[in-house]
């Protein structure tokens, strides 16, 4: 059973890509600070099912000096890394005149710094099997701006070069490194929203409605599989048409 690494994976977009991967026959790794009943339905579920796994291990990747042993501890206990699903972030919203500088700084640490470290030690695990699959999490205000979130744009705008460069480098090795864009989606990080905020977004969308997670984890699915074998150094977005 090939391991995947899955971050932000106890709730929302990460729960929901935990859930598919397993059901597609992968041990997941669902990484994150603290469990939750929906991950652990979602572990004895997959149990029940036969297929794959889903398996949690508690960590908090704003501690980027600890990466490097978490990794190793990982390798040593489910074996070689096939995957990893870059989710894990913070979405914190704010005008920035008025944003404190620790928040901007603490935004950028958990959501470029700590993915680029942990990638790279994971990715040696990879490498030395000779395939494997990187997915990193972006959006879509990456490239369409979003008043209140120029920080956290700032931020996935970065996941596009780092995808596609990455791309570049391990693309001789077997090894794939793609993106997936949501639009809004109905997770806890879009629930700041309005009534009316989220009606406009609706009457944006060419399908007249937001995405859902399954839609997001369903896309991560497929740059898993063979299908997407030729496909590397790309971005997938998936918001119902939003940005179209």
């Amino acid at each position: 059973m090939l391991n995947v690494l899955v971050t932000g994976g106890s709730r929302g977009l990460g729960l929901a890509i935990a859930r598919k991967l397993a059901s597609e026959g992968y041990q997941v790794i669902a990484v994150a600070r603290h469990a939750s009943s929906e991950l652990e339905a979602a572990s004895q579920g997959a149990a029940a099912d036969g297929a794959g796994s889903v398996n949690f291990r508690a960590f908090d990747l704003s501690d980027i000096g600890f990466i490097p042993a978490f990794v190793a501890g990982l390798v040593r206990d489910f074996g070689p890394l096939h995957g990893l699903v870059n989710n894990a972030g913070v979405g914190t919203s704010g005008i920035l005149a008025t944003m404190r500088d620790e928040q901007i700084e603490k935004l950028l640490h958990l959501n470029v710094v700590s993915p680029i470290v942990l990638t790279k030690y994971a990715v040696r695990s990879m490498m030395v099997g000779g395939s494997g699959r990187i997915v990193n999490i972006g959006s879509v205000v990456a490239v369409t701006g979003y008043s209140g979130l120029s920080v956290y744009a700032a931020s996935k705008a970065a996941f596009g070069g780092f995808t596609r460069s990455l791309a570049r480098e391990l693309g001789p090795l077997g090894i794939t490194v793609n993106s997936v864009a949501p639009g809004f989606v109905d997770t806890d990080m879009t629930s700041e929203l309005t009534g009316a905020q989220r009606s406009q977004i609706v009457r944006r969308s060419a399908l007249r409605r937001l995405p859902g997670g399954g839609d997001v984890a369903e896309a991560v699915a497929f740059l898993f599989s063979d299908k997407a074998r030729n496909i590397t150094g790309t971005t997938m977005t998936v918001d119902a048409g939003n940005t179209a």
